[in-house]
């Protein structure tokens, strides 16, 4: 098995490497009034917002065709008129079709009503008990009956006898100019607002370069490459995010237009651009552009069948939109997480009805990128976006603190799927173990919970069962192979060297590497000891664990067992080598006495210390002279160095002789005879 292993650097203090493992710093939050104020102005301030953000995201989408035409020599003046032209001319042909589709889908609705009507009645005669639709109609008949009930009331002698209503018809002559004002007068406010859109475009791609040198003076001065890059991501983020979308889409209304065109329904062009437009609505679009296509089969034909096709239609080309064509084109390239899609667009749509859920998505984009890169906006990337806001073993500890292996296994077993069972326990579950070692030293952390913490670590170790059988079984597979085709590879290989030697070429950097082949531990039997506390018993069940991935008979025990007064009951027969952990660093007085205890039981046991670091494998001098202080064969800081160490196979260190001192009777007694 083998890792790619970093370089060596010096061990720090533990103090230090928990100080600066504290993960990220806090985020703050913004104030309630600053919030309050800002969904204020935004809302009350729609109709001046709204059409600069509806610019701004159409800046970002046809900003990159103004770039293609200006590298092909286009002036830009001409290149934002021609961009700026083509999209709106794309967008009024597209609202033309529907307008003229919808007018002959009204012309053609009574025709479909005596088809509507059979059915229903099928299903009055075809419900169980006299017909579920009766009795619905029934039900809902008799509660309107007693909501619209009053109470009687007594006649009065002075009440005179009700007297039917006349009707009375108003009859309008208005004059052709009225008439023409009260058509025009309701588009005039669509109109205008998308005039005011189309200059506003213009203008901010002309001025595109002195918009940003003006946002990054105003924002980001101080550190200009913090600004240039929110500004590239979000582009980056939101153009390619609409790009991307309206290929989709189409990829999606072609097949959905010819499917339906083929099983018969009208006005299949309509709603293929319905459903085109519609999907820019995350999540409940496709469904909305599905349910009239869906209602209009139901009309068509007389029977049930092209109900049932049309519907799996939809379901068909959104299942393969969604799964292959979405993943291969763009994937998650938003950076939002799927909640955030949500919420977002419920808040969109109600600050700005309709056209803010359809702007939901890059609105939010935008905002997330100005929270992954401005400080004060931070906790907009924590609350929206889609990267992991805590470390992989902070993220573990908080579920083992929580008492929840079950979910921290699963977890593991992801990261199982890329990393092998040292390299997890190594980068990930021995730092979450730190963190709550850290939290001890605090004094934040009371027995219980330590307790709580240290025996979900260990129902996590019982969980990976599986896995590290599994990985052990690949291990042997692999060491059968590799002694298959070594004695065929020898003699390449040293032909391959030759030539490389003989030529000169250097290896690439990333083969320089130094590679990491855990040692096999067959024949070698281990005992695993934690030093000093139940979450170090924790850790050296991990590392008991990946000893016997490595092939080594393991043994497990507590750190009540070192106990001077328990520790000469071990049986240390058969055992070759001890490996205690440590995971508070200032144990090192400690460590040296369980050494020398052991070492006294038997002379011939390898004696490892391990002080587990989050840094790990550290300084091999340093390690080196620990471990001749403490008299220890070896001394680790890592899961690699440990599981070395103890499946070394060198001759045991030789317990040092302590120095005694003499009572002082017998020093003056030495004196005087010399």
């Amino acid at each position: 098995m083998a890792a790619n292993r970093g370089n060596g650097a010096s061990e720090p203090r533990l103090e230090s490497l928990l100080a600066a493992s504290g993960g990220h710093r806090r985020t703050a939050l913004p104030t309630v009034a600053s919030v309050v104020v800002t969904v204020a102005a935004l809302y009350f301030g729609r109709e001046v917002f709204l059409p600069i953000a509806v610019a701004l995201l159409l800046t970002f989408a046809i900003a990159p065709v103004v770039s293609s035409l200006k590298r092909a020599g286009v002036p830009r003046i001409a290149a934002v008129i021609a961009s700026v032209a083509g999209a709106f001319a794309a967008l009024s042909l597209f609202s033309f079709v529907v307008a003229t589709q919808v007018s002959d889908l009204a012309q053609n609705i009574p025709v479909y009503q005596i088809n509507i009507l059979t059915k229903v009645r099928a299903l009055k005669e075809n419900g169980l008990g006299g017909g579920i639709i009766s009795r619905l109609s029934g039900v809902i008949e008799r509660v309107g009956q007693e909501i619209d009930r009053q109470e009687p009331q007594l006649p009065s002698a002075a009440q005179a006898p009700k007297r039917e209503p006349i009707p009375v018809e108003v009859v309008s002559h208005e004059k052709p100019l009225e008439v023409l004002q009260n058509l025009i007068g309701p588009l005039l406010s669509p109109l205008g607002s998308a005039g005011l859109v189309i200059i506003v475009v213009i203008f901010m791609l002309m001025e595109r370069e002195d918009l940003r040198d003006r946002f990054i003076r105003l924002v980001g001065y101080g550190d200009l490459h913090r600004s240039t890059q929110a500004l590239q991501d979000a582009g980056k983020r939101v153009g390619q995010y609409l790009l991307m979308q309206l290929v989709v889409n189409i990829i999606y209304a072609v097949p959905i237009t010819i499917g339906l065109w083929v099983l018969g329904i009208p006005n299949a062009l309509l709603w293929g651009l319905l459903a085109l437009a519609l999907r820019f609505v995350p999540y409940i679009g496709p469904i909305i552009g599905a349910l009239l296509p869906l209602f209009l089969a139901l009309a068509v034909a007389p029977g049930w069948s092209l109900l049932l096709w049309t519907a799996a239609l939809f379901v068909v080309v959104e299942l393969v939109t969604g799964n292959v064509i979405e993943p291969w084109l763009y994937g998650s390239h938003t950076g939002l997480s799927p909640l955030a899609i949500i919420v977002a667009a419920i808040f969109w749509t109600w600050l700005w009805g309709p056209i803010g859920l359809v702007l939901s998505t890059p609105l939010t984009v935008c905002l997330v990128v100005l929270g992954r890169h401005v400080p004060q906006f931070e906790f907009l990337d924590v609350l929206f976006g889609n990267e992991p806001v805590l470390e992989p073993h902070a993220r573990l500890y908080q579920r083992l603190l929580a008492g929840d292996p079950d979910e921290a296994t699963d977890h593991a077993e992801e990261m199982l799927e890329d990393k092998y069972l040292f390299e997890f326990y190594g980068r990930v579950a021995i730092p979450a173990l730190l963190l709550g070692e850290q939290d001890r030293e605090r004094g934040v952390m009371d027995d219980a919970q330590r307790r709580q913490l240290a025996d979900s670590a260990m129902t996590l170790v019982a969980n990976l069962d599986d896995s590290a059988q599994q990985e052990a079984e690949e291990e042997e597979s692999e060491q059968a192979a590799a002694a298959d085709e070594k004695a065929v590879d020898r003699k390449a290989g040293e032909k391959d060297k030759a030539t490389e030697k003989n030529s000169g070429e250097a290896k690439p950097a990333e083969e320089e590497e130094e590679e990491v082949d855990l040692p096999d531990g067959s024949g070698i039997a281990v005992l695993c000891a934690g030093g000093r506390g139940e979450l170090d018993d924790a850790a050296a069940a991990m590392l008991a664990q990946v000893l016997e991935v490595q092939g080594a008979s393991v043994s497990k025990t507590s750190f009540t067992e070192l106990e001077p007064l328990a520790i000469r009951r071990l049986d240390l027969e058969t055992i070759d080598a001890v490996v205690i952990g440590f995971l508070n660093r200032q144990s090192t007085r400690h460590a040296r006495f369980m050494v020398r205890r052991l070492k006294r039981i038997k002379a011939k046991l390898r004696v490892g210390i391990v002080f587990w670091s989050e840094v790990g494998n550290g300084d091999v001098e340093a390690a080196a002279e620990l471990a001749t202080t403490l008299n220890a064969d070896f001394v680790a800081f890592g899961m690699i160095d440990a599981v070395t160490g103890a499946l070394s196979k060198k001759t045991a260190v030789t317990l040092k002789a302590g120095h005694r001192r003499r009572p002082p009777a017998r020093r003056k007694q030495l004196q005087a005879a010399e």
